[in-house]
């Protein structure tokens, strides 16, 4: 392999995606539950005659399944990160599947950290001229603190010190 090549290739590569605690299974399980739980109450509901709390009981587990639904679209984005000497790559997929490129010279690119101090960093993004790219914004302190340790650390590697 030449010179060349070996610049080409990515050194540092990450992969962001939004944190969820419940899976499809739990999802499914949890669904499953509320249903039952439906049933039954609205089943008790029914026999006394009170059939609208039925239906508005009804309507509540719809909501549940639409808001977890849309949660769930939005844990579909991520963010692709890719650096080399010659070339840092960040690739943004939207929930929707669009994707948005932006390609950046690492010796010109900065990394802008900001931090709270209770918080921690609050918002990361990488600059270069009128060109800025914000990263991380759905990741938790813990995983945003980790991300820019270790970009950090690779774009000052990518630059030679």
């Amino acid at each position: 392999m030449d010179e060349k090549n070996a610049a080409d290739q990515p050194f540092f590569k990450a992969l962001l995606v939004p944190h969820r605690s419940l899976g499809h299974t739990g999802f499914t399980v949890l669904m499953a539950a509320l249903v039952l739980i439906w049933v039954t109450v609205g089943a008790l509901f029914l026999s006394i005659g009170a059939w609208p709390v039925f239906g508005f009981f009804g309507l509540d587990i719809l909501a549940l399944y639409i808001a977890f639904r849309i949660n769930y679209r939005a844990a579909r984005a991520r963010e692709e990160v890719s650096l080399s000497r010659v070339s840092l790559d960040i690739r943004k997929v939207l929930p929707s599947g669009r994707s948005e490129e932006h390609r950046f010279n690492p010796f010109w690119a900065r990394f802008n950290v900001q931090r709270h101090t209770e918080i921690g960093i609050t918002g990361m993004a990488v600059e270069a001229r009128e060109k800025r790219v914000l990263l991380g914004s759905f990741l938790n302190p813990e995983e945003r603190e980790s991300f820019a340790q270790a970009f950090s650390h690779a774009l000052a590697t990518a630059k030679g010190r």
